[in-house]
């Protein structure tokens, strides 16, 4: 189990255990002006609108102006704050509120999960400290090192929250089995998670710009490299344009062309403007429907009730704005012409039947980069879950790739 905690000034909160201290002593705090004050935190990076926050306290019913109010109050005086000063939680309008204070965030996470094939038991990583860096333009950009070993890179992908991530039952597995003997290092994309949701550029170019922050934050000289999902296009970018860095590549669910760009016929053309369309009338509504149909692309095998849990999880990842510009701006995307400058050893893994993004893909990613292998799996999923019988075997193949 893995707990987010908090820290700005002498204060220290722990979101997922809701509890709040000052120097080391509890506060008390009513639970739903704890409950406030956990949700605008969890969100500093973005203003959180005033409906969402009585939605949030409601439990499915909203509550009112009033009340909202006096919890407000109730927040900010157990945090030294108040109505009047705001220097912690401030009214930003017309109807909203955001937390402005700086904080910093660490998570101390225990693994069970049993050791990978051909790896120590016991290697998994139980630590992880989130930290910030600055890329090229000065967006900040969290990212986390977590376990112990030589390090593997994880590009980022949209959906991914460092601080909730290790919990949610989308990623948690992914964490425990990339850390097994090695020093996983991810970051939330600009616009997404604990990194800046103000953004003033969003191409490939800022994408990898990020990706170097990174790398140079961490200190990392040569390393290997994952690419998932839309992740898998910068990926590739980066090894292209620094082959120096990039030892190994390891790329799934991956593209190299965006939806637009791959349309080949106008059926295709009219295909993908019609699957944008959507997109953009669901992000701008927050459609459940629509989020549960954008859910089940990703997750083919999932139940109804763990797409609404996705549907949930991409509402706290990122602002309904960004959601509609990742989706436009890597429907666009193109690294076709630069992944034949890849010079390291690749391996490419991709799903036979993934209903997010078709295998053919997976087959032009094998086509244009030069020293790579190509290995399909059995499976239905954009992302790979935790009962899925691919996961296992892309966990194998993964390690057996690295050890070469």
């Amino acid at each position: 189990m893995g707990s987010a905690v908090y820290r700005f000034g002498q204060y220290a909160l722990d979101a997922d255990r809701r509890q709040l201290s000052h120097d080391g002593q509890q506060v008390d705090v009513e639970p739903e002006a704890l409950q406030l004050l956990c949700h605008l935190v969890e969100h500093r990076g973005r203003v959180v609108p005033e409906v969402e926050l009585r939605e949030k306290l409601g439990h499915g019913q909203t509550v009112s102006e009033a009340a909202l109010a006096g919890l407000l109050r109730k927040a900010r005086l157990a945090i030294g704050d108040s109505d009047t000063r705001q220097q912690l939680i401030r009214a930003v309008h017309p109807h909203g509120y955001r937390f402005v204070a700086q904080a910093t965030v660490a998570a101390t996470t225990l693994s069970a999960t049993p050791a990978a094939p051909g790896v120590p038991a016991g290697a998994e990583a139980d630590h992880e400290v989130i930290r910030f860096c600055r890329s090229a333009d000065g967006t900040r950009i969290a990212y986390a090192l977590t376990g112990e070993g030589p390090p593997l890179v994880k590009t980022a992908n949209w959906l991914t929250h460092l601080d909730l991530d290790r919990t949610n039952p989308m990623w948690a597995h992914w964490f425990d089995g990339l850390t097994r003997g090695r020093q996983l290092v991810r970051y939330d994309e600009r616009g997404c998670g604990l990194s800046s949701w103000d953004m003033d550029g969003f191409t490939l170019d800022s994408l990898i710009a990020d990706l170097h922050a990174v790398a140079d934050a961490a200190s990392l000289d040569r390393f290997p490299l994952l690419g998932v999902s839309q992740g898998g296009a910068v990926a590739v970018a980066y090894a292209a344009r620094h082959p120096e860095r990039v030892s190994h590549l390891i790329l799934t669910s991956a593209y190299a062309r965006g939806e637009q760009i791959r349309a080949g016929s106008d059926d295709e053309r009219d295909a993908a403007e019609v699957d944008l369309n959507i997109a953009r009338a669901g992000w701008r509504s927050q459609d459940n429907s629509f989020l549960r149909y954008f859910a089940s692309q990703f997750l083919a095998d999932a139940t109804p009730a763990e797409w609404d849990a996705f549907a949930a999880y991409q509402r706290q990842t990122t602002s309904p704005a960004n959601g509609l510009r990742f989706i436009e701006e890597f429907s666009r995307i193109d690294v076709s012409g630069i992944a034949h400058q890849v010079t390291c050893p690749t391996l490419i893994i991709h799903s036979r039947d993934d209903a997010r993004v078709p295998v053919a893909q997976a087959l032009e990613l094998a086509t244009l980069i030069p020293d790579s292998r190509l290995i399909l799996l059995e499976s239905r999923n954009h992302l790979f879950t935790a009962d899925d019988p691919a996961w296992p075997t892309f966990l194998t193949h993964l390690y057996t790739f690295l050890s070469k």
